[in-house]
């Protein structure tokens, strides 16, 4: 027997995700959370092996999250379900103590195969991903500007890319239209580009935009 816990602020995808572990695992018990911050108090209380987390929960990104449970509890299981491509995030979730990186585009089957495999002490990301990592060490490629980017300020320009605006922004992710309007210069310092126009067409050219 398991005990998962399931972190995602949206209704449909947290009961689709219950209902595939509760059909593959008969012994594992589920609990659910729809925040961050919920989830954090439910990892302290109680004792799980193994957390599937949402990178974009409502109250803190879901990062930070993991930072906060690496210090909590530093052998507790995390699997990464995203929206965003594993280009993005993968890297960065890997880097931060997740054990697995899964788009919420994947099958099914390939989530049950992930659970499976972090379960039995491996990580887990996409084949298709581990061939860009292993090339890209070996090629030693040269880091992309937005690579350089702090997590909050990936999740900005992502969502700049997406045509959102600054007010738009600053409410979804319950911070002032001024602390966007800061990561927005310092993105803008670090990719090198003048402009809302040049920022959105460098998000566009590196699929930065996308879900």
């Amino acid at each position: 027997m398991f005990s998962v816990i399931i972190a995602d602020d949206h209704p449909v995808v947290l009961k689709g995700i219950k209902e595939i572990i509760e059909e593959h695992f008969d012994d594992a018990t589920i609990d659910l959370s729809s925040s961050g911050y919920e989830l954090l108090n439910k990892i302290s209380n109680n004792d799980y092996d193994i957390v599937l987390l949402d990178i974009s929960l409502p109250d803190i990104n879901g990062l930070e999250v993991l930072r906060e449970i690496r210090k909590k509890k530093r052998k507790l299981l995390v699997l990464i379900l995203s929206m965003y491509p594993e280009e993005q995030y993968a890297a960065r979730a890997l880097k931060a103590g997740a054990n697995g990186y899964l788009t919420k585009k994947s099958a099914s089957d390939e989530l049950v195969l992930a659970v499976r495999k972090i379960l039995s002490g491996k990580k887990y990301v996409s084949p298709a991903f581990a061939e860009k990592m292993m090339l890209d060490f070996e090629s030693d490629t040269e880091k992309l500007p937005h690579e350089n980017l702090s997590d909050r300020e990936l999740q900005v320009l992502c969502m700049i890319g997406k045509g959102k605006a600054v007010k738009e922004i600053a409410g979804e992710l319950h911070l002032s239209s001024n602390t966007v309007r800061t990561y927005r210069m310092r993105i803008l310092e670090k990719i090198g580009v003048k402009g809302t126009s040049e920022l959105i067409h460098y998000a566009l050219t590196h699929s930065l935009g996308e879900e």
